[in-house]
């Protein structure tokens, strides 16, 4: 049996709500050892391997970054930003038991300093089926605006 439209919503939108709420060490649980957070500058690109990146988040990478949002040792996490992420227009691109790729929409608000900021972008899940239940083998976070640099995030898109 697939993978339904249905379970992957749930999980990405378990993910979003964990992010919002700065459940950070929860969050690293939704990833299998081998999944990959990426946030490519260039929205086009399919080579990340071979290109500049925001994040290539293997799981040590995604694990120290974590740690330096929670331990305060980021100056880009002083002080914390509170987020809203709104997604939606979710796409079942394939899907099989084992695994399925799925692209929504996201609209992330972000609130720091009393500054309010709007980051807006495609996003593709890689979900795979495991023994735990369904994980995140790879997400993809292609920002609209990709040309704005993104200075002093203080959080995980």
């Amino acid at each position: 049996m697939s993978i339904t439209l249905d379970d992957a919503i749930a999980l990405v939108t378990l993910e979003a709500d964990m992010l919002d709420h700065g459940d950070f060490r929860d969050w690293l649980s939704l990833y299998t050892p081998d999944g990959l957070y990426v946030v490519p500058i260039d929205p086009d690109t399919e080579c990340f391997e071979k290109t500049l990146n925001y994040a290539y988040d293997n799981a040590e990478m995604r694990q120290n970054r974590v740690e330096r949002l929670l331990g305060g040792r980021a100056i880009s996490a002083m002080p914390p930003a509170r987020t809203v992420r709104m997604l939606g227009r979710y796409r079942m691109l394939e899907t099989d038991a084992a695994q399925c790729t799925l692209r929504c929409a996201q609209l992330l608000t972000e609130l720091r300093q009393g500054r309010e900021r709007y980051y807006a972008a495609n996003v593709t899940f890689r979900l795979v089926s495991t023994a735990e239940g369904l994980k995140i083998d790879r997400k993809i976070i292609r920002l609209l605006t990709s040309t704005e640099a993104l200075t002093a995030v203080s959080y995980i898109l």
